[in-house]
């Protein structure tokens, strides 16, 4: 374009004029650091709040279904679907808090610092310069570093990110466990979620629905979780000016912010839409409950609210049954106790 031949340096030069002022050494991590960036802004976000606000619909449409909640795996005693459903909600909401308090970090650019931090062959201004452009060429805000010697020699920013992604990861394999666990059986686990059938039928079982969703979206947050990993040795790691664990480090960081992404999306289109609660099982587990007992023990305390237990899960009695035989409460009092709906 310039008339010049391909591969000769003039009339441009690669260092001269192509890279004046700039060193790899503060253009990569620049690089790294607008590139997650923009990811996070424009994809893992939006993805995120797909998630949360999928939740709260279920939140809100699950208010009225009381079921038993479980503690150590064990009956407990009774709450809502809806409010199961709102732990899930506010841990996402506190994730996509965290990430959004790692970004003013990012936005902190390295360009300018050049070999070490010193800004050697930058012209003053050029690195608050570079930080408008790149700003509004991105549409979004980014500003010069600060301390360019921290800038070049780690990798904390990044570092910040990935742990508030680790933590991302985590809820999201919790919330997968959780509604595996919930729609387990149909008729031999807990049974209370009915999941979509994605994929019907095993290799060799006809008919057989697996929670393959949940399966992605935990594969999705352990490959995270090792992502972290690499990325906080790979800053212990760095030595003296410079970290060059850089191109690792971001590979692991989009790698991470990709998959939370598209998992997010897939978990809400491919499962929350498209499950419901088993209604039958639900009650079903609500009425069998021993735990139920636990309303009774302000009134005729903790031990004898036990022996209820003990003797309707001995001789396999209701626990009304349990407590008349026992003659610890008179049934219209028993009645007005053990309501699961006063319990929530």
């Amino acid at each position: 374009i310039s008339g010049g031949n391909r591969g000769d340096k003039t009339p441009i030069h690669p260092n001269d004029h192509v890279n004046k002022s700039q060193s790899s050494n503060d253009v990569f991590p620049t690089a790294a650091h607008v590139a997650a960036t923009l990811e996070v802004e424009r994809k893992l976000l939006p993805a995120f709040e797909k998630l949360k606000n999928a939740l709260y619909e279920k939140e809100k449409e699950y208010a009225d279904v009381v079921k038993i909640g479980r503690t150590h795996l064990m009956d407990a005693t009774p709450m809502t679907l809806g409010q199961e459903f709102s732990a899930f909600r506010v841990q996402l909401e506190n994730s996509i808090e965290e990430i959004k308090n790692k970004l003013p970090k990012l936005r902190e650019i390295a360009l300018g610092g050049t070999a070490v931090g010193t800004g050697l062959n930058a012209p003053k201004g050029y690195a608050e310069k570079v930080a408008e452009r790149l700003s509004l060429f991105t549409g979004t805000t980014f500003i010069t570093a600060p301390n360019k010697f921290q800038a070049l020699s780690t990798i904390d920013a990044q570092i910040a990110l990935s742990g508030a992604l680790k933590n991302a990861a985590i809820v999201l394999m919790k919330l997968a466990n959780d509604i595996r666990l919930l729609g387990s059986g149909p008729r031999s686990g807990i049974g209370e979620l009915i999941l979509p059938a994605n994929e019907p039928g095993s290799s060799i079982m006809p008919g057989k629905v697996n929670p393959t969703q949940s399966e992605c979206l935990t594969q999705i947050a352990a490959q995270v979780i090792g992502n972290d990993v690499s990325i906080g040795f790979s800053g212990a790691s760095g030595q003296l000016q410079l970290n060059v664990f850089r191109p690792m480090v971001i590979y692991n960081l989009l790698q991470s912010i990709k998959l939370l992404s598209d998992g997010a999306e897939n978990f809400v289109k491919r499962c929350i839409h498209g499950m419901r609660p088993n209604l039958r099982q639900i009650q079903s587990h609500l009425d069998k409950s021993l735990m139920l007992v636990t309303a009774l023990a302000p009134q005729i305390g903790y031990d004898n609210s036990a022996k209820i237990a003990k003797l309707a899960y001995d001789k396999h009695l209701t626990l009304k049954q349990a407590a008349l035989e026992l003659e610890l409460i008179s049934e219209e009092e028993f009645d007005r106790l053990v309501d699961p709906r006063k319990m929530l």
